[in-house]
């Protein structure tokens, strides 16, 4: 072990050397979770919607009661009274507005005869955040349109009552778990596959291959060193975030020690799989080259962004493999749902077997040869 803490030790001093690297590996995260947490956590507001009227009657001027109502509370959207449905149509494809609420000429008369009365909403389907929250908000309309105007005393239709276990989650919070694993993963990367890789380039390297450390020690040397920096990238991003972030109570020591926890194994089983993607690299070049292509092959799927519930099925394959998945689920149940270590035994049981199997067979293709 004496041989493997000097390799840990010198990595250290290096990085010690280079503050530049830590910058980068904390900035980028936190710029990545203001950003994307509060660009698209929001709610849709300010849409433009013309309504055209081609009817007059009272329910028709109801329907543009209950439009100017939504308009001046909830703000989802501004209504634009047209008189020329071609105009509004116009409008709609050169993108001036983004929906056009239809009344046709008879909807009255089959309101009051009760014969099937529609209202048309016509969209601008090229933004499908837009389309489903006008689609939501104009459904919304018409069920309240329906609704009787004295309502019985004892209702006896079937209602749905919603109960939430946990506190609201905005999504800032939601993207802050993969934040955290990015942070990781960039320490990996830049502090870990980066510098070894340039050290094979310069030469340096040779300096171990002449000593009597064995293959096992130098990539457990690497890997623990690789795992430091990670872990202080990932303690300082969790910390930080969860104060930007707004998590309840994010400095309790038992919630910080299993999320610290889950910080150590995370970051040892990305450490073990950069280092065994590099093992055999030797153009210093490859690991800036990969480093977009490995970035959005892990982030992506693990949920960070999206639930993967909603991915196709070989994205989801990808999803049951990527060591970001686990991660980003540990993650997600210790900050938003302040869990256990119960919850998550299956995400640490999986990253752990994944270090394992990365530090063995990286240590396996280690070469001791020029």
């Amino acid at each position: 072990m004496s041989r493997t803490w000097a390799i840990v030790e010198r990595e250290l001093r290096r990085f010690r050397r280079s503050p530049i690297l830590i910058v980068i590996s904390m900035v980028f995260p936190l710029v990545q979770l203001v950003i994307l947490g509060y660009a698209m956590g929001g709610n849709v507001k300010h849409l433009k919607v013309a309504v055209v009227d081609q009817d007059g009657g009272l329910p028709a001027v109801r329907v543009r009661e209950l439009a100017g109502a939504v308009a001046g509370g909830a703000n989802t959207f501004e209504t634009i009274l047209y008189t020329d449905q071609g105009s509004a149509l116009t409008d709609l494809r050169n993108g001036r507005i983004n929906g056009v609420l239809t009344i046709p000429p008879e909807f009255s008369r089959r309101v009051l005869q009760k014969n099937e009365p529609h209202v048309a909403l016509i969209e601008d389907n090229t933004d499908n955040f837009v389309s489903a929250t006008l689609v939501g908000q104009m459904g919304s309309l018409v069920t309240a349109f329906n609704l009787p105007s004295a309502a019985p005393r004892v209702s006896g239709l079937a209602r749905l009552d919603v109960v939430e276990v946990y506190p609201y989650v905005p999504y800032v919070q939601y993207l802050l778990p993969g934040s955290i694993v990015m942070s990781i993963f960039m320490m990996v990367m830049i502090g870990g596959g980066i510098i070894f890789i340039d050290d094979k380039a310069r030469g340096l390297h040779e300096g171990y291959l002449v000593t009597p450390i064995s293959k096992l020690e130098l990539v457990a040397g690497f890997n623990i060193s690789g795992t430091i920096k990670a872990v202080m990238a990932g303690i300082s991003i969790m910390i930080i975030g969860s104060l930007i972030a707004g998590i309840p109570s994010p400095l309790d020591p038992m919630r910080l020690l299993r999320l610290t926890v889950v910080i150590v194994v995370t970051a040892f089983a990305l450490i073990s799989l950069m280092f065994l993607i590099m093992v055999r690299v030797n153009d210093p070049l490859m690991p800036r080259a990969i480093f977009g292509v490995l970035n959005t092959l892990l982030y992506f799927p693990s949920g960070a962004v999206y639930p993967p519930q909603g991915f196709p099925g070989w994205m989801q394959v990808i999803a049951a493999v990527d060591p970001f998945t686990y991660a980003v689920h540990a993650f997600k149940s210790l900050l938003l749902k302040n869990t256990g270590f119960s919850a998550i035994g299956g995400d640490l049981l999986y990253l752990l077997v994944f270090s394992a199997i990365g530090m063995t067979a990286a240590t396996m293709l280690f070469k001791r040869t020029l």
